[in-house]
């Protein structure tokens, strides 16, 4: 079997993608719009994606597509329903980000527990030149040690994140959830996490069950000294509501790498955050040299396996 085989949005992706080994036509795009979708995937047998939607009025018009391989592990930027209909195979990546996303969500917790950017601004501002002593204690420094970690999500992320924090000594509490459950995880339901959790980390896909999960009525349940971390998707998170909470002390302070809107357009309210008890970093956390690399070499994997007929990491 020969086929066309057209990557969408391939500058998304910092590392080598090999040519499937069955396709006689593999055509990358850096980057494509909603309006080109429908020219650029003529024709073609397998569809790329990492950001760039896939919607059911396109799809109908794709007669050839038969698969899509998601260049990402979360999938909600293509129409599942519209595939089952259509008989289109969808793939994802699976556990590529296993040790860069925990990671990154520990270099938020620690930046933010640990107080860094309001000391590094105070070094910057000639605070440390002008100090009586050999140091200053303008802002609080807190232990992870004996803290509390609450997850949302138990799957390779979130276990992960549990394991880091295992090792400094904190105890880590699974959020309780609707539907299938890990073997061996002790579950706590959500409200109590809320209000024992010194910090929350958020490791669960975006649904329409979990789109908002985190509002007011969560965020003010929180601790006043809690901190909120995201890694996963914007849309978990009720934006409007997080500025509240940071500006009215609901919460100690919150490291987002997501948003509801990316790329952010100009003027976006977390944008114009500018706390020293926010960090925001531009969905980053998965783009370790390491794990684009993995994602790379398990998404042509995803596809050659599909043409064998032994498919692999199957959403449907």
């Amino acid at each position: 079997m020969s086929g066309r085989v057209v990557f969408l949005d391939r500058a998304s992706l910092k590392a080598r993608v090999r040519t499937p080994d069955f396709s006689d036509s593999y055509i990358e795009h850096d980057q494509t719009s909603t309006a080109q979708v429908l020219e650029r995937l003529h024709g073609a047998q397998v569809a790329i994606t990492n950001k760039v939607p896939l919607r059911a009025e396109t799809l109908r018009q794709l007669p050839d597509l038969k698969m899509i391989a998601v260049a990402a592990t979360g999938y909600d930027v293509v129409d599942i329903p519209a595939c089952q209909a259509q008989g289109i195979r969808v793939a994802n990546i699976r556990n590529y980000a296993v040790h860069t996303v925990p990671e990154h969500a520990f270099a938020l917790i620690l930046a933010l527990r640990r107080n860094l950017l309001a000391y590094r601004q105070d070094v910057e501002n000639g605070v440390w030149q002008t100090s009586p002593q050999f140091c200053f204690f303008d802002h609080p420094i807190g232990d992870l040690f004996g803290s509390t970690l609450g997850i949302i999500g138990e799957g390779v992320l979130g276990q992960g994140t549990a394991r880091i924090a295992t090792g400094f000594g904190m105890k880590v509490l699974f959020a309780k959830h609707d539907g299938p459950r890990h073997e061996g995880i002790t579950y706590t339901p959500l409200e109590e996490i809320l209000e024992q959790a010194d910090i929350l980390s958020l490791h669960c896909p975006l649904t329409t069950s979990t789109r908002n999960l985190i509002g007011e009525k969560e965020l003010r349940r929180m601790k006043p000294t809690a901190l909120l971390i995201n890694t996963a998707r914007g849309g978990l998170v009720d934006e409007a509501a997080l500025i509240r909470a940071l500006d009215e002390g609901w919460i100690g302070g919150a490291g987002f790498d997501v948003l509801t809107t990316e790329p952010p357009t100009q003027g976006h309210p977390l944008l114009e955050v500018r706390r020293s008890n926010f960090i925001l970093t531009p969905h980053v956390a998965w783009a370790s040299d390491g794990a684009m690399q993995f994602l790379a070499d398990q998404l042509i994997d995803n596809i050659e396996a599909w043409q064998r007929g032994t498919p692999q990491n199957l959403v449907i």
